[in-house]
């Protein structure tokens, strides 16, 4: 068998795309922007934003430079820089355990697109027009209700995924996010300009950004230092690949400043254009999924312009969805491809099958299989329970421990170009901050 060529990214700015295509997902456009109001408001941003610091951007770059340095999927490249470095082998579970990870959220992922792309439907044909909540609470119970339906549209969510990314690196994740993410921003500023005619933008911004001191707990510590770790696709296996298609003339440290900057600007504007809508119609914010799929359609559905206003909402919905999913499905069609014969486009109808399967299983959960529990929880919450709490911040941390503890500390120095008091700093962040971050982000998880 010939040795597998090793795509390359064309360009630093769609690497810069992709990356924060792959963090801006579902909960950006709604998760956010609640845990910023209900959590104390611009406190809750600066706590976010100093977590991100010294949590969230060691943990990316490192999951970088390994990817890169590596040059393979997560697997082959830890295990390869452990041998190198005279390293026990055993490191190569962190990539497995990232890949893993990326395997199982993309199963449920999958099935929460699917119903984004239901919704985008059913703003084309006018389905919530004139509908109250009890209206819209019916019709996403049916939704659930229906095997057969959740089925159709978790396969053709699938479907979409797995044709962008068969097309391979540059045709295909990059061709999907130079048109999705702008498409994404457009839509999102065309929502924030009709928020600021509501009436209410005034009430939107103040509940995001006043601060209220008062509402900081340790409890809303550990959710900023959360969420900090899981917007950036950190633990996936997803950096780690993207890194592999990157060169050596990529600042890492400077790009993950961008894709941080890019991250949380999307997140806010997310709740710039949601929450004036959800004040002008008397909602509360606090309504997690039921925000989306319930309230918000029935603003759309009884307001002028409400048809074209809700299309453009979940479409804004649908491309979240895909950038986030296809990143998903990257890691697993690189392992397979570098170490299978399949070719990248077997790897991904293989890979993309095996996926759909188990969220077969998932949307099941909400229906024929509602009383199969497993440790007390359906499929669904079990493969989100299990990644959210295990996987992803075992997976960061062993990266970031890896490269502050076994790479040689002068070469990953030279590599992120820091010396003196700066070089210091990545060192102390890297070795203590950040790991002692994860673990207590962890052990919280788990009481």
């Amino acid at each position: 068998m010939s040795k597998h060529v090793h795509a390359q990214w064309s360009s630093k700015m769609t690497f810069v795309l992709a990356a924060a295509g792959s963090a801006v997902g579902l909960g950006n456009i709604w998760r956010f922007s609640y845990m910023v109001g209900d959590s104390g408001g611009a406190a809750f941003v600066l706590i976010y934003l100093a977590c991100v610091a010294l949590v969230g951007l060691p943990i990316l770059v490192a999951e970088w430079l390994i990817g890169r340095r590596g040059q393979e999927n997560p697997i082959n490249a830890m295990a390869d820089l452990a041998r190198k470095g005279g390293h026990l082998p055993a490191w190569a579970l962190v990539g497995a355990s990232g890949v893993l990870a990326a395997f199982l959220i993309l199963s449920f992922y999958s099935v929460i697109g699917g119903w984004s792309l239901s919704y985008t439907l059913g703003s084309v044909t006018g389905r919530f027009t004139g509908q109250d909540a009890d209206g819209t609470g019916a019709i996403f119970g049916s939704l659930l209700g229906s095997p057969g339906m959740l089925t159709l549209w978790h396969t053709a969510f699938m479907a979409l995924v797995i044709w962008i990314v068969a097309r391979g690196v540059t045709k295909g994740l990059e061709g999907a996010v130079r048109t999705l993410m702008p498409g994404l921003v457009v839509l999102l500023i065309v929502l924030v300009g009709y928020g600021m005619t509501t009436g209410h933008f005034g009430e939107a911004l103040a509940f995001m950004f006043r601060p209220d001191w008062s509402a900081v707990t340790g409890g809303v510590v550990l959710a900023a230092m959360g969420q900090a770790f899981f917007t950036l696709s950190l633990g996936m296996g997803i950096m780690m690949a993207y890194g592999s298609y990157l060169g050596e003339d990529v600042s890492l440290i400077g790009t993950a400043r961008t894709v941080i900057i890019l991250d949380t600007v999307i997140a806010l504007l997310a709740g710039l254009a949601i929450f004036p809508i959800v004040f002008a119609n008397g909602m509360s914010p606090a309504d997690g999924p039921g925000l989306i799929f319930i309230n918000l359609p029935v603003a759309f559905g009884n307001m002028t312009g409400g048809m074209i206003l809700g299309l453009m909402f979940f479409l804004l919905l649908t491309f979240a969805a895909l950038t986030s999913a296809i990143s998903l499905l990257e890691p697993v069609v690189e392992l397979m491809e570098e170490r299978t014969p399949l070719s990248r486009v077997a790897a991904t109808l293989v890979g993309g099958a095996a996926v759909w399967a188990l969220g077969i299983a998932a949307l099941m959960s909400f229906n024929v299989w509602d009383s199969f529990l497993i440790f007390g929880l359906n499929v669904f919450d079990l493969l989100d329970t299990f990644t959210s709490k295990f996987l992803l911040p075992l997976t960061g941390l062993g990266a970031i421990l890896f490269v502050a503890w076994c790479l040689d500390r002068q070469g990953v120095a030279d590599e992120l170009a820091l010396s003196g008091g700066r070089e210091r700093l990545w060192h102390v962040v890297a070795r203590y901050v950040a790991p002692i971050g994860v673990i207590v982000v962890f052990v919280t998880g788990l009481l």
